[in-house]
């Protein structure tokens, strides 16, 4: 795989362009063993919530290639398009090119200006990892009802609100609530899937872009995977969707300024290597 072909390189995933063969003109999406996570006590902590890169998992991109594609599918047989094409190896897969949602700079000429590159959405059944940092008030894994946020992707994502993305003119009003609707349309689709294996989503993060021959419609790309997913085991709801084992499951701590929150219960990614086969 020619070096000059790269499109992006990204912590999960690397982008190429393919330039001859019968996918000429698509994009290789090639998974990796790296994963994201937090060092604790000199020990990487794998966690999909985290931005930083902390070890490699074997077989990792393996796995996540093969969840995406099995979501993709899924997705195409409920209707919601995506960029996916074909699953050629076990870490390798073809789709359209597409342009994430992003933003130019305006005005260049202002030191420190930059452009927005892209945008994720998270979603989340749970008060837990940075939403739960962010509002220390709310209960830890209460219910939220798949809300959703929308974040700028890079080194260290950033929260941007909704009518921020509206007033800067990086989204319209109508498109933004697309997208939402989207993005829980599909939170829906993927948490039913895990719990038909008896498992509970936390949280997870889409990333939409529009496919570069589309009709500018706005579409679920990159990937559905360990990777932008946190899972748990033993979620019991009392008449609310509130978790009635939160005191047993969740952590929480306040030192030297931070927050931390963990889950028990959530499921590690190497135990992702048995759902979905």
């Amino acid at each position: 795989m020619a070096e000059n072909n790269l499109v992006y390189r990204g912590k999960s995933k690397d982008v190429y362009n393919i330039t001859e063969g019968s996918f000429s003109g698509k994009y290789r999406l090639v998974f990796k063993d790296e994963a994201t996570g937090y060092i604790e006590n000199e020990k990487a902590v794998f966690d999909p919530g985290y931005d930083t890169v902390v070890g490699k998992i074997p077989g990792k991109g393996a796995i996540a290639c093969r969840f995406a594609t099995h979501f993709f599918k899924l997705l195409k047989e409920k209707g919601i398009p995506s960029h996916y094409i074909d699953t050629i190896k076990d870490n390798e897969m073809i789709v359209e090119p597409a342009t994430p949602l992003s933003m130019a700079v305006e005005s260049p000429e202002f030191p420190g200006s930059a452009p927005l590159m892209n945008l994720e959405f998270t979603w989340r059944n749970n008060a837990t990892g940075s939403f739960w940092r962010r509002y220390p008030f709310v209960r830890p894994c209460k219910n939220l009802h798949k809300i959703v946020e929308a974040w700028t992707k890079g080194d260290h994502d950033i929260l941007i609100t909704l009518e921020a993305l509206e007033e800067t003119g990086a989204m319209s009003k109508e498109e933004i609530a697309q997208s939402v609707e989207l993005v829980k349309n599909i939170a829906e689709i993927v948490s039913q899937e895990f719990e038909s294996k008896n498992l509970h989503v936390i949280d997870g993060k889409f990333e939409l872009g529009r496919l570069k021959y589309g009709d500018g419609k706005i579409v679920i790309i990159d990937e559905i995977s360990p990777d932008v997913l946190r899972v748990c085991k033993g979620y019991s709801p009392d008449k609310s969707g509130n978790c009635t084992v939160h005191e047993q499951c969740a952590v929480t701590n306040f030192s030297d300024g931070k927050r931390t929150i963990k889950n028990k219960k959530q499921v590690s990614a190497a135990e992702f290597i048995t759902i979905f086969l």
